[in-house]
């Protein structure tokens, strides 16, 4: 039967038996002589030990009237390890010849890190947990509070939640490092050389603060004799007290620009992110279509699309972050600046991305440089008296427009499996014929590298059109390859009439009449449903009452009359 004994370690009453007792108590005294060679920290050393034993033991006594046995005991040596494991004490614990190791987890735990603190340690503490930097974890909470709204008070609670780590082996528990004899030590001493190194600069800068008080005395003394201290001592004072104040307001601005020049910088930086993310996507899932509108440069360009975009992102991300980093820098100067390496490294990848933009930008300008068009004339059988019919037609299963009109726009459509431009940007025009001959010539324009080049591109316009009997059905719309989307490209059709030929427009072309000339200078719209005859000179419309012009004249005149 073995006696028990109350001892208090680490501020917690224990019943241990008088075995364990001993065994414990030469453990400690083991480990406090491996120390006695280097007295700095010592106690603080011990106290930690026995704060982490004391942890331990809590952990394996659920009830208060548990006795501490020898089992326990060794079982805590196994995890905090013994003092010979790292120190060459002369009378080392060895009551049996244990062959123990640290055996301690190295499983983190979340606390709040009050060493490393902007607010409440809560980021830092997050950053341990995750083995990330701290400033991307501050840089979440600042997004979720602008973006989500619930970032700060996300920290409030954290803040309240979370413990601080103040012992030794709590912060090595929020490191992930294991928490034996060894770590306690290093971690100890690491914070009295800090210490130590914090009060040699404190000393150092209290030193030159003394000196240049003393030299201010000196020289208010000197001037005290000379008698000019007096008359300047109110003024002195009154400069002082304003710079102060000049001072603290350019601060408080200062950190009202860091907070708008951060937001600014965050919102563009997740718009981007965001916008990058989403045209990925819909071109994974292969939607793009008219959902996504490119720049004009994008296209025909030597460069893939996803290279472009990515130099778009840099080029437009980089100088947004370095803004977001002088924000943070202007709140808080914990906030460290990038070093060297890290900033060159920006640096270099901003102008490769600007000197790809560049080469892009080039590209496209030179594959713009040149206008080149094509012509191709067909006959039409018709002679005088004879009446040519103009109709305009689309193909609704190649692109379906419920109103046709002439546009610029062009529409990206797949034909064949082939994805092309499709566009209504056709004219249609009328003129007199120098022979006796009928025909229209079909021109097709666009622009490239160069003449041959834009001819080139020009040639591969797909436009149709039909001729049968006295009927001319021209197609309102053409289909170019979609490389030239941005090209410039269009389709003019111009018909050639000899004297006394008669034509007639159908409602289908009224958009698409370009500038067509006639005697009474009827718009290009109105002169749609009626029949016109090719005169001398121009055309001249055989079925209207009265000319427009004088219609709109008599109307004017009726109006002033009635008023």
């Amino acid at each position: 039967m073995n006696k028990t004994i109350n001892i208090n370690l680490g501020g917690f009453f224990f019943h241990i038996d008088e075995t364990a007792y001993l065994k414990l108590k030469r453990y400690l005294e083991s480990i406090a002589k491996s120390l006695s060679d280097d007295p700095q920290g010592k106690n603080e050393i011990i106290a930690d030990i026995e704060a982490r034993i004391s942890e331990l033991l809590s952990e394996k006594i659920t009830d208060a009237r548990q006795v501490v046995n020898d089992q326990d005991i060794e079982d805590i040596i196994k995890i905090m390890g013994q003092p010979e494991d790292y120190a060459d004490a002369d009378d080392t614990f060895s009551e049996k010849s244990y062959s123990y190791q640290s055996t301690s987890s190295s499983t983190k735990k979340l606390f709040r890190d009050g060493e490393d603190k902007f607010l409440g340690g809560v980021a830092s503490g997050l950053a341990h947990y995750l083995d990330i930097d701290t400033i991307w974890v501050r840089l979440g909470f600042i997004a979720f509070t602008i973006f989500g709204g619930f970032g700060f008070l996300l920290y409030i609670i954290l803040w309240i939640l979370l413990p601080e780590a103040k012992t030794t082996a709590e912060k090595l528990q929020m490191e992930g490092t294991p928490v034996n004899i060894d770590n306690i030590e290093k971690k100890i001493r690491e914070e009295f050389n800090n210490v130590s190194e914090n009060l040699k600069d404190a000393a150092s800068k209290a030193s030159d603060k003394i000196k240049e008080g003393a030299s201010e005395i000196s020289e208010k003394i000197n001037k005290s004799f000379s008698g000019k201290a007096q008359k300047n001592n109110g003024l002195q004072d009154f400069i002082n007290t304003l710079a102060t104040i000049i001072q603290t307001i350019f601060k408080i601005v200062g950190k009202f620009i860091g907070i708008f020049i951060i937001f600014i910088a965050a919102t563009v930086i997740l718009s981007l992110i965001i916008g990058g993310f989403s045209i990925g996507s819909l071109e994974w899932l292969q939607v793009d279509g008219n959902y996504i509108h490119y720049p004009p440069f994008f296209y025909d360009s030597t460069m893939p699309k996803w290279l472009l975009m990515t130099f778009g992102f840099l080029l437009v991300g980089i100088p947004f972050l370095m803004f977001f980093i002088l924000g943070l820098r202007m709140l808080s100067s914990n906030v460290k600046k990038l070093n060297k390496a890290a900033s060159l490294t920006i640096l270099g990848i901003w102008l490769i991305s600007l000197l790809g933009f560049i080469f892009a930008g080039l590209d496209y300008a030179s594959s713009h440089a040149s206008y080149g068009e094509i012509s191709e004339k067909n006959s039409i059988a018709i002679t005088a008296n004879d009446t040519l019919t103009v109709k305009m037609k689309n193909d609704d299963s190649i692109f379906y427009r419920s109103n046709l009109r002439r546009s610029t726009h062009k529409e990206e459509v797949e034909i064949a499996g082939k994805k092309m431009a499709y566009s209504n940007f056709v004219k249609v025009d009328v003129k007199k014929s120098t022979s006796d001959e009928s025909y229209f010539l079909i021109t097709k324009s666009s622009r490239g590298k160069n003449k041959m080049n834009a001819k080139s591109n020009a040639k591969e316009i797909k436009y149709h059109f039909n001729v049968d009997n006295n009927t001319l059905t021209l197609d309102a719309y053409y289909i170019s390859e979609f490389k030239n989307i941005w090209k410039d490209e269009e389709i003019e059709v111009t018909i050639f009439l000899p004297k006394d030929t008669y034509i007639f427009f159908d409602n289908s072309t009224k958009n698409f009449l370009f500038d067509v000339e006639n005697e009474t200078e009827i718009y290009d719209k109105d002169m749609t449903n009626h029949h016109f005859i090719m005169t001398d000179a121009t055309l001249k419309c055989t079925d209207c009452e009265t000319p427009l012009e004088e219609k709109k004249d008599d109307t004017i005149k009726n109006k002033e009359v009635t008023l």
